[in-house]
């Protein structure tokens, strides 16, 4: 049975992180770790006696706009952050989704220290890389309980930079990220969305394909398929699919750019437009996947995939099962909601037919977790690796063992 009792354990220094960690090793007791658990849900359940929280690691410790660089203690809200940097003007670049509506919860609970150990990037990932691409350097406690920093606190430094890249994406296993230094940019002054009507996914893929191939340099291709697109700005658009594309920067160039490309536009449809204000309502509700959002229990799946055969991919899998899909990427990323059931080895068994990639089950109730591989299974080779990672950072599994088994 599932330890749903747990003591919770709440260091406010990395001293006492690693105390907790030695202390958890003596005992041969696992820990689970998290912020404010608002990504709990995705992965499997963890096994442990107790549930290591970083949340009063919190607080922004240095801030210097001028060199573009945020340091930060691993549980300090995200909400928090992106305050302080659009007091500043200025941004991540990342984007990062807020999986809490997806998830039922409320938006704005997750911390910095989640987001970078889940390496959360939003739509303005095709452009601007993704959130292992915007780290400068950490601080950590291992799952030895040793502490051990990586990386530095300037754009130029690259000391131990792969390491700090090393630990996004490992969804709090190997080591417990206590400090974080980021690179910041400035806001944009502006942006606009253009806007195409009606087009099925495949003629939305190539339209995507053709923007983003231009000199427009968009910052976002997404694609709200018939139904799915009633889901943001309140209904806007009705059942009708909305083809977007983001142009972000000064005014005068988004102003242009987006002139010449409405006009290579309109060749497939007419265009509309959305400035600043409802352009950002519209790529925060892409982002964070607001038309399958809510307390809602069908499974919702995450796939990365080769962006001209995204539409085919989901056409395929139809045959099989009913399904919702919303693409962003490009149609490269492809969250898909469906109807019943979860489907694990039907979906990726159709991704590997259709040029390769990954699935991660993203929603789902607690049995169909306990029972489905969540995360794409490693090949061979990239198993391997995992492993020697795994004995060199954490040999005893202390830190959120199986949850991505």
């Amino acid at each position: 049975m599932l330890n749903t009792q747990r003591k919770i354990i709440r260091p406010d220094t990395a001293e006492a992180v690693r105390d907790a960690v030695q202390a958890a090793l003596a005992d041969a007791a696992p820990l689970a770790v998290e912020g404010t658990g608002s990504k709990a849900a995705i992965g499997k359940p963890v096994q442990a006696a107790a549930t290591l929280s970083t949340a009063a690691l919190s607080g922004i410790t240095l801030y210097e706009p001028e060199e573009l660089v945020l340091s930060a203690r691993a549980g300090t809200p995200m909400a928090e952050i992106e305050a302080a940097l659009q007091a500043r003007g200025q941004r991540l670049e990342f984007e990062p989704i807020d999986y809490g509506p997806l998830l039922g919860q409320p938006a704005g609970e997750g911390t910095l220290g989640g987001t970078i150990s889940c390496n959360l990037s939003g739509p303005r990932r095709i452009k601007q890389g993704a959130a292992r691409d915007h780290i400068l350097g950490i601080a950590a406690v291992s799952g030895r309980g040793e502490i051990y920093r990586a990386g530095g606190r300037v754009v130029k430094n690259v000391t131990g930079y792969d390491l700090s890249k090393g630990m996004t994406g490992a969804w709090g296993t190997l080591s417990i990220l206590t400090d974080i230094t980021i690179k910041v940019m400035p806001d944009a002054e502006t942006e606009t969305t253009l806007v195409l009507r009606n087009l099925q996914d495949d003629e939305a893929a190539g339209a995507l394909s053709a923007a983003m191939g231009s000199s427009a340099e968009a910052s976002g291709a997404a694609h709200l398929p018939y139904g799915v697109a009633a889901g943001v700005l309140d209904g806007r658009f009705g059942k009708q699919a909305a083809t977007l594309v983001r142009l972000e920067g000064f005014g005068p160039s988004v102003a242009a750019r987006a002139g010449h490309l409405a006009q290579a536009m309109g060749r497939v449809g007419a265009v509309e437009r959305l400035e600043r204000d409802e352009s950002r309502l519209l790529w925060r509700q892409v982002r964070d996947v607001a038309p399958f959002a809510g307390p809602d229990h069908r499974a919702v799946w995450r796939l990365s995939v080769t962006p001209t055969r995204g539409p085919e991919i989901v056409m395929a899998l139809r045959m099989h099962m009913a399904a919702d899909a919303l693409y962003d990427w490009q149609c490269g990323l492809i969250f898909l909601r469906l109807e019943h059931g979860v489907e694990a080895e039907r979906i990726r068994a159709v991704i590997a037919q259709h040029g390769g990639g990954h699935a991660t089950l993203v929603r789902a109730g607690l049995d169909e977790r306990l029972s489905t591989p969540v995360f794409q299974p490693q090949p061979p080779a990239l198993a391997a690796l995992s492993q020697r990672l795994r004995a060199q950072f954490d040999p005893q599994s202390i830190l959120n063992p199986g949850r991505m088994g």
